[in-house]
Order: C-alpha cells, then sequence, then structure tokens
C-alpha cells in the first residue's frame, strides 16, 4: 500500500512538474477539439493575446480570433485528424496565424510576431485523433534578419546595375533588357524601338571647360532623359557620353516624337560655369524593332547608322533608319 502511495505522488508530482512545463514554456501550446475549441491555453498564448485562459477555454478559436481564416486554417488542421501526420507553416509562407505584438528591442522595427507552425495530432487510447496541438514559435529575429539581407542583397543588385554618374542602368544590365525585349519581340511581335543618342561636341566641352564640367552636362542629360520617360522605357549610358533607350509598344513615329521632345528638352537646358553657360544639344538615331533585324547587335548598328545620318547632317537633330 505505501508503495501504491508512493507511486501515485511520483506520479501527481511527474504531472505536476509537465503542466509547469507546459505553462511557462517560450512557445505557444493550443490543444482544439474536432469542433476547434480551445482545450489548453499555455501561457505563453495568454501573455501575448492579452486573452486569458478563463475567456479562451471551451470557445471557438474562429470565434475568439476572427481575423483567422477559418477555411485555410480548416484545411490545414483537417488533414492531421484524418491522416493523423503533422501539419507546418512557415513565416514566409504566412508571416504569422496570430497577430501578436512584438516588443524585443532587437527587432523593434517589427510591427508583429513572425511565426512558425506546427499542428500535430494527439492520439487516444482507442488510436483516434480527437484533439490536436498547435504549436506557435516566435521566429521574429530570424524572420527579420533574413528580411534585412534579403533588401540588403536587392540593394546591391541596384547598385550592380547603375550607372553611378547617371543614375541610369549601365551598359552591361542595359544590354542584357535590349536582348530580353528582341525575344519578346521575336515570339510576341509587339512593336518595340531603339533610340541612340550622344551628346553634340563633348570632346569640345571637355576640351573646352574640363572634365568636370562635362560630368555635369552628362547629369543634365540624364535629367532630361528620365523626365521624359514612360514607366515602361529603359534608359541606360552606352558609352561616355552616349545613351540608348528602349520604348517598349513603341513604333517608328512614336520613337521620333519621344526623340523630339528630349531634343528640344536638353536644347533648352544650361550647364553653368565659371565664365559662361555651356549650351547642350544631342543627336539621336532611331529603329524600330522588324523582321528584318536579324539579331540585337544589327538592331544596335540600324540605330547607331541613323545616328552617324543625324551627324552628317548637322546634328542636334533626330533620325530615324
Amino acid at each position: 500500500m505505501v508503495e501504491t502511495t508512493d507511486d501515485l505522488s511520483h506520479f501527481l508530482k511527474d504531472v505536476h512538474w509537465l503542466l509547469d512545463i507546459l505553462q511557462n514554456i517560450d512557445i505557444g501550446l493550443v490543444v482544439l477539439d474536432a469542433n476547434y475549441n480551445v482545450a489548453l491555453w499555455n501561457q505563453f498564448m495568454q501573455n501575448h493575446s492579452g486573452k486569458a485562459p478563463e475567456h479562451v477555454l471551451g470557445n471557438s478559436l474562429f470565434g475568439i480570433f476572427p481575423e483567422l481564416s477559418e477555411d485555410w486554417f480548416r484545411r490545414k488542421a483537417e488533414p492531421v485528424f484524418v491522416l493523423h501526420s503533422a501539419a507546418f507553416t512557415t513565416w514566409e509562407q504566412r508571416p504569422y496565424l496570430f497577430r501578436f505584438p512584438h516588443y524585443r528591442p532587437i527587432t523593434g522595427g517589427a510591427s508583429h510576431m513572425y511565426q512558425n507552425t506546427t499542428i500535430i495530432p494527439l492520439i487516444n487510447t482507442h488510436g483516434e485523433v480527437e484533439h490536436v496541438c498547435l504549436i506557435v514559435y516566435d521566429v521574429t529575429d530570424s524572420a527579420m534578419n533574413k528580411l534585412a539581407q534579403i533588401e540588403a542583397n536587392n540593394r546591391l543588385k541596384g547598385v550592380s546595375r547603375i550607372d553611378h554618374l547617371t543614375k541610369l542602368f549601365n551598359r552591361g544590365y542595359w544590354e542584357h533588357c535590349l536582348t530580353q525585349e528582341y525575344k519578346r519581340f521575336d515570339r510576341y511581335h509587339i512593336p518595340c524601338s531603339l533610340v541612340l543618342f550622344d551628346i553634340d561636341h563633348f570632346k569640345v566641352v571637355n576640351d573646352t571647360y574640363g572634365h568636370t564640367v562635362g560630368d555635369d552636362v552628362i547629369r543634365c542629360v540624364s535629367d532630361c532623359l528620365r523626365a521624359q520617360l514612360r514607366e515602361t522605357d529603359i534608359a541606360g549610358r552606352y558609352g561616355g557620353e552616349e545613351f540608348g533607350v528602349i520604348l517598349t509598344n513603341t513604333d517608328t513615329a512614336g520613337a521620333l516624337e519621344f526623340a523630339e521632345r528630349l531634343r528640344k528638352a536638353v536644347e533648352d537646358e544650361a550647364v553653368a560655369t565659371a565664365t559662361s553657360d555651356v549650351k547642350i544639344t544631342i543627336s539621336l538615331g532611331v529603329k524600330q524593332l522588324d523582321s528584318a533585324v536579324d539579331s540585337t547587335q544589327n538592331w544596335l548598328e540600324c540605330a547607331d547608322k541613323a545616328l552617324y545620318y543625324c551627324k552628317e547632317h548637322g546634328r542636334n537633330c533626330s533620325h530615324a533608319e
């Protein structure tokens, strides 16, 4: 009889410890019955939700958290009841199951707690699953670190594509875009035009005023170009004072209209120096992509030929090949 009493005492002590662990572990634990009513609600869930057990136990999870998608959660949990196998969701798939505030100083920029969740079957003595346990992990620190890394990588990727002087795409990335547009035309035959242009007498500007003023002239032209671009247009610095613009969904007439607007905008500008204002003009060659153009290199050559025509006919003009 003593042994039985001792065994019971040890058992009760073990149960007490187990319940103490479940209540104080830094993980959310929720037990749900087959009707998604809450049967267990640990301290983690109480602390972060602000909902005490007496207001939660026995009530529907969807009534307690109406913002939780019932359809989505049922699709996730029902296989656990039927197949007796766990289900998982990560913060990358769904940032959180419960929108809890997050207050850690290290990740103070987080507007909410990022969560990974696991739903495990709780099998009774008859081999049936009448309840499931929802385990909620706070992964805000690792999520914020990963998001910061992604943002940094995207910034680096952007920097590697941008020409530092003009803030336009650099030649390498712009030529990649040119190849993509050529392939798109080859498949869909959507009109697309290329404009190549350069700054007239730029060497004279550098020789007369110096490279600092020359850089100012290039920046001024770049600003004029950006002001004329649509969101779908792709502009880049092709060479020292040479620029390229891919005009998507644009035929020759539209490309010449763009070229003339840009030419006049640049002509109206001037770069101030210590001695005088430097007037700027540009010459522009246009080539609409068509079936006779057999490569991106050929496309560039055609636009360059149109640009050369402008050079031979007085500059400060545009011409289509």
